[in-house]
């Protein structure tokens, strides 16, 4: 099935996909491209050697003579390492580093007892054994699993260490973030973990699987812009590859839907042409039976976007039935839809459903775990998306009804808690409270959220100039407070 379309790393990744790859198969990747993204990609599947082209015979032959006869010569070593035997593996390893005619290979056997050594959880001792080698060589990877075996034993000063090391090699900065993104997730430390996992992202941008834990990540952390973000990237490295479904460019529409549905005017207006155009390229393809109903609660929410409920009622009116057999973003999706035509009873329903998809799938992750409790609260919680709040906060403030439009922005910013608009919107309501009492407890936290947000933004001049205006103001004794160079009400939306 190799057509044009497809490149060598797409050919590579499908080969090992369908387990044509293993430890009795040698693989040789050639390319001309040496971009650091492509080889760190590459790099990630493993093959036996990269070559760089152009080539000459000579470095050909003899590359070649060595990688095959490490297979003859090893084979009873990977035949262990296949069948999982981790323990003979390492058995076998220690006594071919005593045969000195098998010296040239002693690098590839060192690194197998490091590693079997970390399948049968021999933490501490892969430590000792990794720490040894660093006396005797300086192996970029030798580097990165000494690191793995501190974290493994939450030794995190000392891995922090080593990791801030790490991260400035070119040759060891990609398997760093990984690492320590894998580290953040186990520990739910899921804020880092997203931060990490983007520098990784961009480093070997070929990684679907990556990716796809990137927008997981995005998702908990509210992040919509790294969401949309994250699913445009999925499509375009999947397209033609084993990956590749129409559902992902469904998911595109779909997590341009959810930012446009926390969004400016003209952002999200911007973002539905674009999700249309999408939708219309789905209708019009083969596989327009195949994702039918997606289709129609698709629509159902761009209708709901542009407050037109009726017609999103009409459309969902023809999801009949709700079914743990559905893909989980195909309920999520539905969920969503129901929930912003205002049906509580069937967005709980889906909810539930959702709910027993994951604790069906042993492989399903912490973060989605975590997504979904996060997702059953604020469902539960918040019957309106960010859009709709910031216009009822609008409504509130323009009659004077500042404690009102309060509520409306601060649910608001639970779900889009990384909305500039949403927090100078705040901090604004914030400073019309303050002149008639004191702050609360509630209020000054959101208050250091902003704060929080603030030193990780970069705002706009105009946005600085309201920000630092707002806290002066907040500052002041109520009864001293002065607001006639306020911005008027009409000006409660505000643009990053």
């Amino acid at each position: 099935n190799v057509n044009s379309d497809k490149d060598g790393f797409h050919l590579y990744e499908e080969l090992k996909f369908c387990g044509h790859i293993n430890t009795q198969t040698t693989v040789i990747f050639l390319s001309a491209d040496t971009s650091q993204d492509l080889v760190n990609s590459i790099v990630e599947l493993e093959p036996d050697d990269f070559w760089a082209k152009p080539l000459d015979t000579r470095t050909i032959i003899s590359r070649v003579g060595f990688l095959i006869n490490s297979r003859k010569r090893l084979n009873k070593l990977f035949s262990f390492v296949d069948k999982q035997q981790f323990a003979a593996a390492i058995y076998t390893a220690e006594r071919n580093l005593k045969m000195p005619e098998l010296e040239e290979y002693f690098p590839k056997i060192k690194r197998i007892i490091g590693t079997s050594l970390f399948k049968l959880h021999q933490f501490d001792e892969a430590e000792r054994y990794y720490r040894k080698l660093l006396d005797q060589h300086n192996y970029s990877w030798l580097h990165i699993e000494l690191c793995r075996s501190l974290l493994k034993l939450k030794r995190e000063q000392e891995a922090e260490i080593m990791l801030g090391d790490l991260f400035l090699r070119d040759d060891t900065r990609f398997a760093a973030y990984d690492l320590i993104t894998s580290y953040c997730i186990d520990n739910e430390r899921f804020k880092e973990a997203y931060n990490y996992i983007k520098r990784a992202t961009l480093l070997a941008p070929r990684n679907i699987n990556r990716n796809k834990k990137l927008w997981d990540l995005a998702r908990l952390n509210h992040d919509r812009l790294g969401q949309y973000k994250a699913t445009i990237t999925i499509y375009k490295y999947a397209k033609n590859s084993i990956h590749d479904s129409p559902h992902l460019r469904l998911n595109v529409i779909r997590s341009a839907i959810d930012l446009a549905s926390a969004s400016h005017q003209s952002e999200s207006a911007s973002l539905l042409k674009n999700a249309n155009l999408l939708l219309k390229q789905l209708e019009q393809s083969n596989y327009d039976n195949e994702i039918n109903n997606q289709l129609i609660v698709v629509k159902a929410r761009m209708a709901s976007l542009v407050q037109n409920k009726s017609l999103a009622d009409n459309l969902l009116t023809q999801i009949y039935d709700d079914s743990v057999h559905d893909l989980l973003e195909d309920n999520l999706d539905k969920m969503k839809a129901f929930h912003e035509v205002g049906n509580r009873e069937r967005t709980s329903r889906i909810l539930s459903i959702v709910k027993k998809q994951i604790a069906g799938d042993s492989l399903s992750s912490k973060v989605i775990d975590k997504y979904l409790e996060q997702e059953s609260i604020e469902r539960t919680e918040i019957n309106f998306t960010p859009k709709e709040l910031k216009e009822m906060a609008e409504v509130n403030y323009k009659n004077n009804r500042f404690k009102p439009a309060f509520m409306n922005l601060s649910q608001a910013f639970v779900l889009a808690p990384n909305n500039i608009a949403i927090a100078l919107s705040l901090l604004k309501v914030l400073v019309k409270i303050a002149v008639h009492e004191a702050i609360n407890e509630e209020q000054e936290d959101i208050i250091n959220k902003i704060k929080e947000l603030q030193n990780e933004s970069e705002l706009s001049t105009e946005n600085t100039a309201l920000y630092n205006q707002y806290l002066m103001n907040l500052k002041r004794h109520p009864d001293q407070n002065e607001y006639s160079d306020s911005p008027s009400p009409s000006e409660l939306s505000h643009k990053k």
